[in-house]
């Protein structure tokens, strides 16, 4: 069945500046604001947007991923033409199709996209926070005539962890360069990206050297003179690729619930997989402050100023400040915790201290090597 528009959604990296957080699973699969996971955002917005036909493109530790999203059904992109594909590396006889960048990832499948013939294909990376109306940046997209569009936004944080792009009046992009140490521009790419769909077997098929988007196809691009113009996105956008910035993304929810208003579930509600789980149970009310609190969890101890996943359980005169808690995680009377996040099921024994000046990540492994230490 021809469609319109296909979604090619990149969840293939390893992540490895969340360190452990993603020792064992995807980064689009990491935990985010207790209930959901990163990739809720992107396929929310498709969902919303009415974009049914999605390619998973994966490559690092994908099963937890994919067993999460399965069908799509919990983004309603469980539909019979269309719906959710996962796109994973393969054999041929010209040998194996392992991803070395977003661009090489998206040329091994173009056989899916010429299946449904699109005229536009859209590009998402699976580990961005940010609510988006892609309709929108497609309706630019053709008003300009354009070949290929960027998303871009006003990061507040240096510019020279993003592509950075300038553009003129008519939003066409003058000046692109990955993770310049000298920005000419004042705008960052978001990695979304819209593209006629013959102008994307061009640039994927003219040379294999060619592997990422930003660092290789849309300065290619630019310099063939394809018509390339940007998309000002003037929402709440996090790229939260570090631990700081992922402990950051957290704790705005809590600070600056105006930002991606999160709770707004009428217009833009994110969507997330949940499981059947009984109220949380706070039974000190006036020791909870400040604080986001899901499913299952019992509170016996103090939370101030954090974000507690589903199935927690934090124990008599237990302490948490400034603290990210993932699910099933069990804190020891008389323990404290202050600047951390805390990984799925990790176990803190009574009277443990975990006192940090910066985000820190715990787990299991971690305490043994503490207590070895001590």
């Amino acid at each position: 069945m021809k469609k319109q528009v296909v979604a090619m959604v990149l969840v293939g990296g390893r992540g490895t500046r969340l360190g452990d957080i993603t020792k064992r699973k995807a980064k689009p699969a990491v935990t985010f604001g207790g209930k959901y996971k990163l990739i809720d955002f992107v396929l929310s917005n498709l969902a919303h947007a009415q974009i049914d036909t999605v390619g998973i493109v994966t490559q690092y530790e994908p099963h937890e991923l994919m067993h999460y999203i399965q069908r799509g059904a919990s983004w309603d992109l469980d539909v019979n033409d269309g719906g959710v594909h996962f796109l994973t590396p393969y054999t041929t006889r010209e040998g194996s199709k392992w991803q070395r960048g977003t661009a090489h990832a998206v040329a091994q499948h173009l056989h899916f996209l010429d299946a449904y013939d699109p005229e536009h294909v859209i590009v998402l990376s699976g580990d961005h926070v940010y609510k988006m109306d892609y309709q929108k940046m497609l309706s630019h997209h053709k008003k300009t005539g354009a070949d290929i569009t960027v998303g871009a936004f006003k990061p507040h944080d240096s510019l020279s962890r993003y592509g950075v792009l300038a553009l003129n009046d008519h939003d066409g992009i003058t000046d692109f360069a990955e993770k310049p140490d000298n920005p000419q521009g004042s705008l960052a790419s978001m990695g979304v990206y819209v593209f006629n769909r013959a102008v994307l077997h061009s640039v994927l098929q003219s040379d294999v050297d060619d592997l990422d988007f930003g660092r290789d196809i849309i300065p290619k691009a630019l310099k063939e003179n394809y018509h390339v113009c940007g998309y000002r996105f003037n929402g709440y956008f996090r790229d939260v690729g570090t631990v700081e910035s992922l402990y950051e993304a957290n704790l705005d929810l809590l600070d600056h619930p105006e930002y991606l208003k999160i709770h707004d579930y009428t217009t833009h509600p994110i969507y997330t997989r949940t499981e059947d789980l009984p109220p949380h149970h706070n039974m000190s009310p006036d020791r909870v402050r400040d604080a986001m609190i899901c499913d299952g969890s019992m509170i016996m101890g103090h939370v101030e100023h954090s974000v507690i996943s589903s199935n927690v359980l934090i124990k008599e005169n237990a302490f948490v400040k400034n603290s990210i808690v993932f699910t099933g995680v069990k804190i020891g009377e008389r323990s404290r915790l202050e600047n951390v996040i805390v990984l799925e099921d990790t176990v803190i024994l009574p009277h443990t201290e975990l006192i940090y000046d910066k985000p820190t990540v715990i787990d299991n492994e971690t305490l043994w090597k503490v207590g070895e230490q001590s």
